[in-house]
């Protein structure tokens, strides 16, 4: 398959860039500013498609992956780039769709967990409702309206949870407290943590690709969510240090603002969709998933 990635050059991007290449697909990378071809990787700019769309004409799929980080503390301007950078991206997708003679395939765009809003005690899967309980979950409404203006192709909805990586994403400095010795429940330690190991992100986004029967939200989650609590005392154990010392809840509202709602607050999240349509996890559970992550570290 011809597969365009844009959001390409961030976490998730590259690890799945990698993927598609050593899985024989060609793949064209979708980036706000000219790169020179790398590992047989061409780059096409937002700018040269608005002017020249047929540059995307022969693509099989497009995966959107765009849209500025949220690990940052959460000030009025931050609010704006993070929702702007998806909408943005979104929008330019759904427009690049329209004016292409031949549609590909499938847009697997990217969302997010949070449209379900946090909770101890809910079970979500991909039939539950929306609940707008903070901004990230009003970014992700806002989202994946942009995503339903993309036409005339299948489009799935990809809610992505929190993806462990030994390298990138928010497990490094998850660990850096177990490594000096520090480490404990954050907060309550009751609040869900739902997530999805690095390898199985890919392979989901890939599934995705390569199944049409499968559209619309799709939770990329692992079946098996734990609380802050279970995950603390499963990451010590992997690094063979002791789970302690307990980081109170007014501390992160301190150090991070509204964005501590990420550590503090959580939800339960279910892979239904997946499931259904019997996508394999290799991941499955949390102990096999930093078991797998720290012996590379």
């Amino acid at each position: 398959m011809k597969i365009a990635v844009s959001g390409g050059t961030g976490f998730i991007g590259g690890r799945l860039i990698r993927h598609l290449k050593n899985r024989n697909h060609e793949v064209l990378l979708i980036s706000r500013h000219p790169r020179e071809e790398k590992d047989g990787v061409k780059t096409v700019t937002w700018d040269q498609m608005q002017q020249s769309p047929s540059l995307l004409e022969g693509v099989d799929a497009i995966v959107n992956l765009a849209g500025e980080s949220i690990n940052q503390r959460w000030n009025e301007e931050a609010k704006k780039r993070i929702l702007d950078s998806r909408l943005t991206a979104t929008r330019r997708i759904a427009e690049l769709v329209d004016r292409l003679k031949r549609k590909p395939a499938v847009v697997v765009n990217g969302s997010g967990m949070s449209i379900y809003g946090t909770s101890e005690t809910g079970d979500f899967d991909e039939r539950s409702p929306k609940h707008l309980t903070d901004f990230l979950a009003e970014v992700v409404e806002q989202w994946e309206e942009a995503a339903d203006e993309i036409r005339g192709t299948r489009v799935v909805k990809l809610r992505i949870s929190m993806v462990l990586d030994n390298k990138e994403g928010a497990l490094p400095p998850m660990m850096l407290p177990y490594k000096m010795g520090g480490g404990g429940r954050i907060a309550s330690g009751r609040q869900w943590f739902s997530w999805i190991h690095i390898e199985d992100m890919v392979r989901a986004i890939v599934f995705c690709l390569e199944n049409e029967s499968v559209t619309g939200p799709v939770n990329a989650s692992a079946p098996y969510p734990v609380r802050n609590d279970d995950f603390g005392r499963a990451l010590g154990k992997a690094l063979h240090r002791p789970h302690w010392f307990p980081v109170p809840e007014f501390l992160l509202r301190a150090l991070f603002g509204e964005m501590s709602v990420l550590m503090v607050q959580g939800q339960r999240v279910r892979p239904k969709a997946l499931l259904d349509h019997r996508f394999f996890f290799q991941y499955d559970t949390i102990e096999k998933a930093l078991t797998d992550l720290l012996k590379k570290d």
